[in-house]
């Protein structure tokens, strides 16, 4: 006595396997995209910060020049990799830091300068990146 027994499901449990393995990989590849661009987002921000503190920094140096009574003006004093420029025009001091990766960030100072030496130097107005 032979028995035959016939399959009915012909392949459809293989379909489903395949169906639910190209979702997961469609899955995890959106996920590795967001985390791509988080880290790419970070990075950009950590770019700007260093920026506006070469630019800090190239404005600290000018206000250490006026307190000793020297000329404020600074062309591209290497700072932390990257480098600042230091313009002063008036009571405006403008200080441009770009980082090692080129990120450019501006600070920009009015300021009032006490009469005798060493001056006392009051920041009125403080712009950053305007």
């Amino acid at each position: 006595m032979c028995m035959k027994v016939e399959l009915k499901d012909n392949g459809s449990v293989l379909l489903i396997v395949v169906f639910v393995i190209a979702l997961l990989s469609a899955v995890a590849m959106g996920i590795l995209q967001l985390n791509t661009e988080e880290i790419q987002l970070m990075q950009n921000q950590i770019n700007a910060v260093q920026g506006i503190a070469t630019a800090e920094a190239g404005l600290n140096d000018a206000l250490a020049r006026i307190r000793q009574g020297s000329d404020p003006n600074i062309s591209d004093e290497p700072f932390n990799g990257g480098s600042y420029t230091v313009e002063a025009s008036g009571a405006t001091i403008t200080s441009t830091g770009t980082t090692a990766q080129g990120f450019v960030a501006r600070v920009e100072a009015d300021i009032t300068t006490g009469t005798t030496s060493p001056y006392i130097i009051r920041i009125d107005n403080l712009r950053i990146n305007e």
